[in-house]
């Protein structure tokens, strides 16, 4: 399949689609913000946008939007929720040191993928859902 050099280093196929970029973090991951004005403050993923290379952390970035009443919410009123931030702007959390830490990638023999952290060595499991 002959493939075209595109501006940006990303390369499509002939059908023009797009390669799915890749987020260091997962739905579930505890993560520090580093950068930005919740510098310094944990959360957990509740989502993760590859498209945008963005994530959604929980109790992080609150915005507040004003709703005017409809069927569902009879009320309406203003209703506050975290908007996405730029994954480079979060550090994963090491689960055994509750430290920020960078991790590397270990294929087990049997072909399972593991994450490693790169500052204590130990395996950072999945996050439960």
């Amino acid at each position: 399949m002959a493939t075209r050099r595109m501006l940006g280093g990303g390369r499509r196929r002939e059908t023009g689609e797009k390669r799915r970029p890749k987020v260091h973090v997962r739905r579930g991951d505890r993560v520090r913000v580093i950068r930005g004005n919740y510098a310094g403050s944990e959360g957990t993923v509740l989502r993760v946008i590859p498209e945008e290379n963005r994530v959604v952390v929980e109790g992080v970035n609150l915005r507040k939007r004003h709703q005017r009443p409809t069927a569902a919410n009879p009320e309406g009123g203003i209703i506050t929720f975290e908007a996405p931030i730029h994954a480079s702007n979060v550090m994963l959390i090491d689960p055994t040191t509750g430290e920020p830490t960078r991790y590397r990638r270990r294929v087990e023999p049997d072909g399972t993928k593991e994450r490693i952290s790169v500052k204590s060595g130990n395996p950072i499991p999945k996050a439960s859902k």
